[in-house]
């Protein structure tokens, strides 16, 4: 009884988040793949009766739905763009807070977290306002160096940046502190010697800081390129995926056949193909990264 106490006492452990875990994420995984091979809505969830069994006809027509195919290159757009922002700039505030002395930088490491604890939906409600054509802030800066207003939320390209903008500043946050907790890793004395070889500032960051990142980079990308591929609460409160659909992303996609039109094996049919190219980008950038570290 003993020895059998002592094998399974660390699955006694561990249950609870197996539970949880099966209960709020594998079982609705399986029930939203079934449901995507049907033509679920809600007479159908009245009725149980009344769900045909329909095959492959949700992937087949979401993949010919313009406004689908256009999402899809809404979204490529964000990650493409957004993503190596997020990096970039999270990074280069990681450095300036960790490497300088002045006491306001460490301030500053609180303002930038703050967006990423704040609730996005009240985040987003002031952006619009700050984007409001004729009494937006923006604008009125722009009015005060003899500069035309912009179309913030109205043009579909300016629209997109305009979005993106509001994401990279409430993503910088998050990625900032893990950049800092990694600095913080390297030991200093790498630095004195390059100092005393004569190595400059730039050379210390491109022979140094960042190939001792490297991990904490890939890890900051992989996350941040999830989550941009599942753009969605900037949209869905500033744009309603307008105009014309021109903002209009993946997710958002799924979320308005899903709950707006109840057409749920639909919905379904769309997450799944973005449940995919998730873990297909997600297995690239893992090998590239065993690659890199075998060379």
């Amino acid at each position: 009884m003993k020895q059998f106490l002592n094998r399974h006492t660390p699955y006694f452990f561990i249950s609870p988040a197996l539970i949880l875990l099966i209960l709020f994420s594998l079982i609705p995984i399986v029930v939203a793949f079934v449901i995507s091979f049907t033509d679920i809505n809600l007479t159908g969830l009245a009725d149980f009766s009344k769900i045909n069994f329909i095959g492959f006809e949700n992937y087949v027509n979401i993949l010919q739905d313009p406004i689908f195919i256009k999402s899809i290159g809404n979204t490529l757009f964000y990650v493409i763009i957004g993503v190596p922002l997020v990096i970039v700039c999270s990074l280069a505030i990681a450095i300036m807070i960790n490497f300088s002395q002045a006491k306001i930088f460490q301030f500053f490491r609180l303002i930038f977290y703050t967006p990423s604890i704040t609730n996005v939906v009240a985040v987003a409600v002031v952006w619009s306002y700050l984007y409001n054509p004729q009494f937006g802030l923006f604008n009125y800066l722009l009015s005060l160096i003899d500069l035309p207003p912009v179309p913030w939320l109205q043009d579909p390209t300016i629209a997109k940046i305009s979005l993106i903008i509001l994401a990279v500043w409430r993503a910088i946050g998050v990625n900032m502190i893990i950049f800092l907790a990694a600095l913080q890793g390297i030991p200093k004395e790498y630095y004195e010697a390059a100092q005393l070889d004569g190595a400059g500032n730039f050379q210390q960051l491109f022979k140094i800081t960042v190939p001792l990142l490297s991990f904490a980079i890939f890890f900051v990308s992989v996350t941040t390129l999830i989550g941009w591929l599942q753009f969605f609460e900037e949209p869905f409160v500033m744009t309603k995926g307008g105009p014309l659909d021109s903002t209009n992303s993946v997710a958002l996609f799924i979320y308005q056949n899903g709950f707006q039109f109840s057409k749920f094996g639909y919905a379904a049919a769309g997450s799944f193909i973005l449940f995919i190219a998730i873990i297909i980008v997600t297995l690239l950038q893992f090998r590239l990264q065993r690659k890199n570290n075998t060379m």
